[in-house]
């Protein structure tokens, strides 16, 4: 043992995929993620003293932590290898601290792919921890720690309980706050549009064609009204048509760039179906089994090694004609160098998604496949289309000339489609010549309406959050999961972000009284300074202090100067308050708005809003209220209505509190697949709520009580076949604590 060396990392699967690699002469152990982290419930910055952090070590990674420093006390060396970028870092610099590692004989590697000569490579080239890297992270849990404990309890006072903030969160917020009230102010307008199809004379060859030019000029889509359309309709009728412009052209259509960490959450979202949060998950056990590269990452960069092997692998599979006389290579738009020193792309060309089947669940396989096609695309040619326009033009009794315009493409060589699919409609237009009459065979004429802007999904939001520089790779998945998970924003029918009533109001508060906190530029403006931490050229507590006392200040004002009234204006309502006969009235909370006697504080009766979908309705609940209308209990046969909890929304019996019977809306666990019930053949397990808090169990309940009090990932365990679950730090275990089989 006296010449083993320690090898720490956060995950079991990457400690297993590294020990994997490695000889007896090492020890590969995991941390389970952080071994220090600031108090749960207190701040825990010292803010007198340079806003110092006090440190604790959690309960749950007290025993992590001790069975850690028994094996450094036998190691020969100590070697930190945490993730390569400022939350890696901080990592290491938490767990030298913890163990207490002598800083000067403690060694410290980076990888950015988990495969055998990534990891001989860095063991020969160790560094000590950066500790720029370390206060960057550390700069950025204090701020918004300072946000969330001062300004939580500003909006409990002002606003409703339970409620909390965060920096970034903040602003996500009011990104889909303010695309909601466009949606709202949204008035759509008619237009009309005209097509004709033609017929060349002599071939008889026929084509579709829509109106270009009225009269020989442009015009905006919205121009055309019905009456302009019926006019124009009349005058082609008896028109007389020949072909005056044909221009015909190739397009080469390139391949994208690689994904990083922003767009392949974008092209999850679009192609898999998967939320920023699932798409990493996944992503991230692709890379601690050691197949795709880092998926943290805002670099464009493919190593020089991947590149020949790509060539390669595209030589082979597909033939000279798919291949690149040199490299294409992506220039990296984000000047955030340190953090990243690759694209996400598979760690072996040759590793078809095919060949990794066999070893990855289905959304694995889903989501390398991806990976795979779009970095194998990056090193193939463009794709080549020829693209043709006609214009007809149509010369009318009445002596106008109108235009009327036919585009059609064709693919001739297909490049980097054969790999990576991606729509480009064909439509071929027949071989026409120019002054070729054709001949009208019918007009139709269609009405359309503009549409109000699109709610974010998670791709959209993403894309507008990296557009305005707001977060970094690591924080899009979290801060969307966070604003979620208080309640501020629903994924609703269409899996797109809806604010809901209490978001609408701390918005309103946050824009006009804390207008730095949801300022873009300003949000950005700090990721920069941040950046700038990380390389070196700024210490992280003056970007603190500067931020902390106009922040500070305005807090303390603004707790004299507002009142609770003024942000929560109340509701009238028809409602009257069985217990005390005063009119009650709409207030609203944390889950939405409810009905409140009046005469509070000497009545506090609460009751929640009529089911009936109503104009004080939170609007995220409105679609829900729609979709289950005329749902019957199941117990007593009176209508479910949508109520709004804790947990959510979901289905209570009108006849309440004669029958309690409640219902889950998502009658599942969030996950593409179904989990068949073990124990009674015949249920699914499904999410429920308890004053515990959530559990899994069986929908066939009473006739089976098969529960779970973790979620279970839908495998089943290899050595005696129960479900598997995730346990509280995050490892993979069977359901049987008899079994004791660890993933």
């Amino acid at each position: 043992m006296g010449n083993m060396k320690l090898i720490i990392v956060e995950s079991p699967t990457k400690a297993k995929t590294i020990s994997k690699f490695l000889g007896k002469d090492y020890r590969v152990e995991s941390s389970f993620g952080h071994v220090r982290d600031l108090p749960a419930r207190e701040m825990g910055i010292d803010i007198e003293n340079g806003f110092e952090p006090k440190y604790i070590t959690p309960l749950k990674a007290k025993k992590t932590v001790t069975s850690l420093k028994t094996a450094a006390n036998k190691a020969a060396a100590v070697i930190l290898a945490s993730d390569e970028d400022r939350e890696g870092e901080a990592i290491a610099w938490h767990l030298a601290q913890v163990l207490k590692l002598d800083a000067d004989k403690t060694e410290r590697i980076v990888f950015h792919e988990i495969t055998k000569p990534a990891i001989l490579k860095a063991l020969d080239a160790p560094r000590h921890i950066n500790h720029d890297l370390v206060d960057a992270q550390q700069a950025r849990r204090i701020l918004d720690r300072l946000v969330g404990y001062e300004l939580s309890p500003f909006l409990w006072k002002k606003v409703a309980k339970g409620l909390s903030a965060g920096r970034v969160q903040s602003v996500a917020i009011r990104l889909i706050v303010e695309r909601e009230k466009e949606i709202q102010a949204f008035k759509s307008q008619d237009y009309w549009t005209l097509s004709a199809r033609l017929q060349e004379e002599k071939t008889k060859e026929e084509f579709i064609a829509s109106l270009f030019r009225l009269d020989g000029k442009s015009f905006d889509k919205l121009d055309i009204s019905q009456e302009i359309a019926l006019v124009t309709q009349k005058e082609l009728e008896s028109a007389t048509f020949k072909i005056s412009r044909i221009e015909q052209k190739k397009i080469s259509k390139n391949p994208g760039a690689p994904f990083i960490t922003s767009t392949l959450q974008q092209g999850a979202n679009r192609h898999l179906g998967f939320s920023a949060k699932q798409t990493m998950t996944v992503a991230q056990k692709l890379y601690e089994q050691g197949f795709i590269t880092y998926m943290r990452t805002d670099s464009l960069n493919l190593s020089p090694q991947f590149l020949n092997e790509a060539h390669d692998y595209l030589q082979e599979a597909l033939g000279e004609k798919y291949t690149l006389s040199a490299p294409r290579i992506f220039k990296t738009k984000g000047k955030n160098a340190q953090e990243a020193h690759e694209a996400i792309r598979p760690t072996a060309a040759a590793a078809t998604p095919e060949k990794l089947k066999s070893k990855l669940d289905h959304n694995g396989y889903r989501l390398y496949k991806l990976i795979w096609e779009r970095t194998i695309a990056t090193q193939m040619p463009a794709a080549q289309l020829s693209a043709t326009t006609i214009d007809t033009e149509a010369s009318c009794h009445n002596g106008k000339q109108h235009t009327l315009r036919a585009n059609g493409q064709i693919l001739i060589f297909d490049g980097y489609l054969r790999v990576y699919p991606e729509k480009t409609a064909e439509q071929e237009l027949p071989a026409l010549k120019e002054n070729d009459q054709v001949a009208l065979l019918s007009l139709e004429t269609e009405q359309h309406a503009t549409k109000a802007p699109a709610r974010y999904s998670d791709a959209s939001l993403v894309k507008d959050l990296e557009k305005y520089g707001i977060g970094r790779p690591s924080t899009y998945a979290p801060t969307i999961n966070t604003i979620i998970m208080r309640n501020y924003v629903i994924r609703n029918e269409d899996k797109r972000l809806q604010p809901t009533d209490i978001a609408m109001v701390v918005n309103d508060l946050l824009v006009e009284h804390f207008p730095k906190i949801v300022d873009y530029n300003f949000t950005a403006g700090m990721e920069n300074d941040l950046d700038e931490v990380a390389e070196g050229k700024k210490k992280w507590q003056p970007v603190i202090s500067e931020f902390y006392q106009d922040f500070h200040q305005n807090l303390q004002n603004k707790y004299d100067s507002l009142k609770k009234s003024d942000i929560m204006p109340e509701e009238k309502s028809e409602e009257i308050c069985d217990k005390c006969g005063a009119p009650m009235i709409i207030k609203t909370g944390r889950y939405g708005k409810f009905l409140a006697c009046s005469a509070f504080p000497d009545c506090r009766n609460i009751k929640k809003l009529n089911g009936a979908a109503t104009k004080t309705d939170d609007p995220a609940l409105s679609a829900l209220q729609e979709k289950y209308q005329g749902t019957v209990c199941d117990k007593c046969g009176a209508e479910m209505r949508v109520r709004s909890g804790k947990y959510g929304p979901f289905l209570a019996c009108s006849a309440y509190p004669k029958c309690k019977n409640i219902k889950n809306i998502n009658d599942g666990l969030n996950q593409e697949k179904e989990i068949d019930c073990p124990a009674c053949k015949k249920g699914k397990i499904v999410k429920k709520f308890s004053k515990r808090g959530v559990f899994y169990a069986c929908n066939n309940y009473p006739d089976c009580k098969n529960a779970y009090w973790v979620q279970p990932t839908g495998d089943k365990c290899p050595d005696c076949g129960s479900l598997l679950i995730k346990d509280k730090t995050g490892q993979t275990v069977c359901s049987d604590k008899g079994c004791g089989y660890q993933a």
